[in-house]
C-alpha cells in the first residue's frame, strides 16, 4: 500500500489544498504571517503522515513522525481560529474545517494507538 491510499492522508491533503484556496483571499500583510503558517502546518501534516508511513518498520519512528503530523494539524486549527477572528472567513466556513481538523486528529490517533494495523513490527 501506498501512503497516498491512507485516509488520514487523503483528508489531510484534501483539507489542506482547501486551505490553500482559501488563504488566496487573505489580505496582502498576511502573506508572510497568517498565510505562511497556515499553508505550512497544513502540509506539514500530510508530510508527517508519508513519513510515518515510510518509517513504519519501526514502531517508534512511526509513532514519533505521526505525533509530529497530529501536533502540525492542531497547529492548522489555532490559525483557522485566528482566521475566523480576523474576519477572513464566516463562523460556518470556519465550523466545517474545524470540523475535518478534528476528524483528522481522531484518524491520527488512532494510527498511533494501533500501529500494528499500519504494518509496524513488533518491538
Amino acid at each position: 500500500m501506498d501512503f497516498r491510499e491512507l485516509i488520514a492522508y487523503q483528508k489531510a491533503f484534501e483539507l489542506s489544498m482547501e486551505i490553500f484556496q482559501l488563504s488566496k483571499s487573505f489580505p496582502i500583510e498576511e502573506k508572510y504571517s497568517l498565510t505562511d503558517q497556515i499553508r505550512r502546518s497544513s502540509r506539514s501534516t500530510c508530510a508527517n503522515i508519508a513519513e510515518a508511513y515510510r518509517k513504519r518498520r519501526y514502531i517508534n519512528h512511526f509513532i514519533s513522525k505521526l505525533t509530529d503530523s497530529d501536533a502540525e494539524n492542531s497547529e492548522t486549527n489555532v490559525w483557522l481560529e485566528f482566521a475566523l477572528k480576523c474576519g477572513y472567513l464566516s463562523y460556518d466556513h470556519y465550523q466545517v474545517l474545524n470540523e475535518k481538523t478534528v476528524e483528522i486528529g481522531r484518524i491520527i490517533n488512532y494510527m498511533i494507538n494501533n500501529p500494528q494495523k499500519f504494518g509496524c513490527l513488533p518491538g
